[in-house]
């Protein structure tokens, strides 16, 4: 049994509740429930008054010592007797407490005491050295250091994931570019050759040669080359300002097979510039030549306002 038991079972023995014999021994309800339940050990002193209340040693309580045959057999025969050791006896063994009250501990008494709370104490387990403690603290310290460090790395590591995620990002977005860049220039050219087989001129040019702003009228110097050329073919230049009846002229043919003319219209913000290709059959072909904008509002002249 435990130390906590044995005072649980001579409590009982003696028909006493944990408050009665805390009141007995001058301490709480509280503390004899942790002996009890073995949370703690009473002091000295305590193990003492515990020992003469029960007629018991101080060695059995701490389960250090066994009571003698001769005890066993006189604590049967009165059933109050203390057994040999205890507080009680006296140095002849007689067994008989004072009427005046509790008698002070003998020599051999206290001797007997001091050796069972070395032996108890000795089989308590023993406190760190202060040499283990400072092998112990610099451990959690090298501990704590390595898992900083490990931290530190990991966030170094991160750190440089991001910088890769941004340059992937980057070199992404270039390539984007250089695709989109590409696609467009291909597109024009797609555009350019599609436009280029199904055009009427295989060249074709447009000029402004003079504007009158008094009668607000433009001339164009125009020049076309048909792609494919027939007997009686003829060629005219129209002039669509949007807001006027098309202006048509007819071209020149010249020695290099060129057609050529001088067109006459409006001034307008927007002019768009057409040979009519009419073979000898009379059919009519329009090629777009140009586009002008803003012609009119360019030869605007500039206004200040005073503010």
């Amino acid at each position: 049994m435990t130390t906590g038991q044995r005072i649980a079972q001579k409590r009982k023995e003696l028909g006493l509740s944990q408050e009665a014999l805390g009141d007995r021994l001058g301490v709480t309800r509280q503390s004899i429930y942790k002996w009890e339940s073995d949370s703690a050990l009473p002091e000295i002193e305590k193990l003492v008054a515990l020992s003469r209340l029960f007629g018991v040693s101080i060695g059995w309580l701490l389960g250090v010592e066994e009571p003698t045959p001769a005890s066993v057999g006189k604590n049967a025969s009165d059933g109050s007797a203390p057994v040999s050791g205890s507080p009680h006896s006296d140095e002849t063994g007689s067994g008989n407490p004072s009427a005046s009250g509790p008698q002070e501990l003998t020599p051999a008494q206290l001797q007997m005491v001091e050796a069972i709370v070395e032996r108890y104490t000795a089989s308590l387990p023993k406190p760190l050295s202060r040499q283990k403690h400072r092998v112990a603290k610099a451990g959690i310290a090298l501990g704590a250091l390595c898992l900083l460090g490990g931290l530190l790395g990991l966030s170094n590591r991160l750190d440089e994931m991001d910088l890769r995620q941004e340059s992937i990002f980057q070199n992404i977005s270039r390539v984007e570019s250089s695709v989109d860049r590409q696609i467009g220039s291909i597109s024009s050219q797609v555009e350019s050759i599609l436009k280029a087989q199904n055009s009427l001129v295989a060249d074709y040019s447009t000029e402004i040669l003079s504007a009158d702003l008094a009668n607000n009228t433009v001339t164009f110097s125009v020049r076309a080359v048909p792609k494919t050329y027939t007997d009686g073919l003829t060629v005219s230049f129209l002039a669509d300002t949007g807001t006027e009846p098309t202006h048509s002229v007819p071209g020149t043919q010249s020695p290099d097979g060129s057609y050529t003319a001088a067109l006459t219209c409006p001034l307008t913000d927007s002019i768009t510039l057409s040979a009519v290709l009419i073979p000898s059959d009379g059919t009519r072909s329009t090629q777009l030549l140009e586009q002008f904008s803003s012609l009119y509002s360019a030869s605007l002249p500039a206004v200040e306002l005073m503010g």
